[in-house]
């Protein structure tokens, strides 16, 4: 007789034995695979949870910047670069330079690769008489920004005024009875009203705005301005205004650089908060992710050994069972001339095949439930449980059943088979 036949003999002569074995052994594979599927399942969930609100944030961010933008264009521009020379007290005094500089630095500020500036507006400011209508009165001339050639270009924080066009101030158009549409005369010149802006408390209200270059050859300074208006970037550092200077200074040397602190605060106050409110949630969401992810993995610390030694037990005690019942049948085995490792080997062939079927149907009955209770799943179940882990249930299994039926094993093929007969 060799072992496979004893094999087969001993489980068809006990197949409930054999099957409660085999259950035992599915049971564990089935909680082994449960519990890392599970434990997989919180990860890429969460995960793919914080990717959507980093994906969001980042898109509401894009938005916030935007309406923060719209909502602080009334603040304005909050860099201004000035003439080397100009006497800054002027321009506190009477709101504009009194110096000019060429147009072309804005254009050489535009092709450089500036980083702590945006929206470039180059401006030229007077003022003085309006001779037709004997008003005094703030003539600003602008051009449209300019966008820097290395970014994508950003929405105009001003829109720029067509030739031979003015935008009026309040004060100016509510008492000269003007109104949008108007052709009105300046210096010699007819120019079409194109706005009226409401009242704004300041001297915006008595001031005209139109095309740079018309207010250049209306005050003969072809191709000279006495600022260029700046927006900075939404910079986080000690010395942000110290930075802007180091920059701007490299690049045009011959000027002099200010900045409306309270409008710069603002705007970058605004922004730092919304970036702030939203790292703080997703932080949240990853701490709460790890939080919950480390509670189930000690959960699964305690119930995987758990498990796997429940079965193992079993399946030891199921075989302690069998060869108490069949101690008679053993003697007589050894009595006809099978020897002790033939015995020996019979049983732990038979518990490892009992820890292979278990592994293997436990595999299978994870697979099935898995699929049945995910009718649209969000994860594959490849994604849940690699196959290296299956080929490794399977593998450890039998090894493990055969290590739990060794004691029993060894009691079986030690005993001795006249002592046994004799007590039959």
């Amino acid at each position: 007789m060799n072992v496979s036949t004893l094999v087969w003999r001993e489980i068809s002569h006990r197949k409930m034995n054999f099957l409660l074995s085999v259950f035992g052994v599915l049971a564990a594979a089935f909680c082994v695979f449960w519990v890392i599927s599970m434990l997989r399942s919180h990860d890429l969930e969460s995960g793919r949870i914080i990717a959507q609100m980093e994906a969001k944030t980042s898109a509401d961010m894009k938005k916030l910047e935007d309406d923060i933008r719209k909502s602080m264009k009334g603040l304005g521009f909050n860099i201004y670069i000035f003439p080397k020379d100009q006497d800054m007290s002027e321009v506190y005094a009477q709101g504009y330079a009194s110096k000019t500089m060429p147009e072309e630095y804005v254009e050489r500020l535009a092709n450089s690769k500036i980083i702590t500036i945006n929206h470039l507006l180059p401006t030229l400011t007077q003022k003085l008489k309006w001779p037709e209508k004997q008003r005094t009165i703030i003539v600003i001339g602008i051009r449209g920004e300019l966008p820097l050639a290395f970014r994508d270009p950003k929405a105009a924080m001003i829109d720029p005024i067509e030739p031979g066009k003015i935008i009026l101030g309040y004060e100016l158009h509510q008492s000269l009875g003007i109104s949008a549409g108007d052709t009105v005369p300046l210096l010699g010149r007819n120019f079409q009203v194109a706005e009226c802006y409401p009242e704004r408390g300041s001297t915006d209200d008595i001031t005209v705005w139109m095309n740079l270059n018309d207010c250049q050859e209306l005050l003969n300074k072809k191709g000279r301005i006495n600022a260029i208006q700046a927006l900075e970037c939404n910079c986080a550092t000690v010395d942000r205004l110290g930075e802007i200077r180091t920059e701007l200074l490299s690049i045009l040397p011959d000027t002099k650089i200010t900045e409306t602190g309270s409008t710069a605060l603002a705007r970058a106050e605004a922004r730092n908060l919304a970036k702030e409110v939203s790292r703080k949630r997703i932080a949240a969401a990853k701490a709460n992710r790890d939080r919950l992810g480390e509670e189930r993995r000690k959960l699964s610390a305690m119930l995987l050994p758990g498990v796997t030694l429940f079965a193992m037990v079993l399946v030891a005690l199921l075989a302690f069972l069998n060869v108490r019942d069949r101690i008679s049948e053993i003697g007589i085995l050894q009595a006809v001339g099978v020897n002790r490792t033939m015995i020996q080997a019979a049983f732990l062939i038979r518990a490892a095949l009992a820890g292979f079927a278990g592994a293997l149907l436990g595999t299978a009955a994870f697979l099935i439930a898995s699929s049945l209770m995910k009718k649209e799943p969000v994860f594959t179940i490849f994604e849940l449980i690699r196959v290296k882990e299956m080929v490794a249930v399977l593998l450890v299994a039998p090894l493990l059943a055969a290590l739990a039926a060794w004691l029993p094993s060894v009691v079986a093929s030690e005993n001795d088979p006249a002592v046994i007969l004799r007590h039959d």
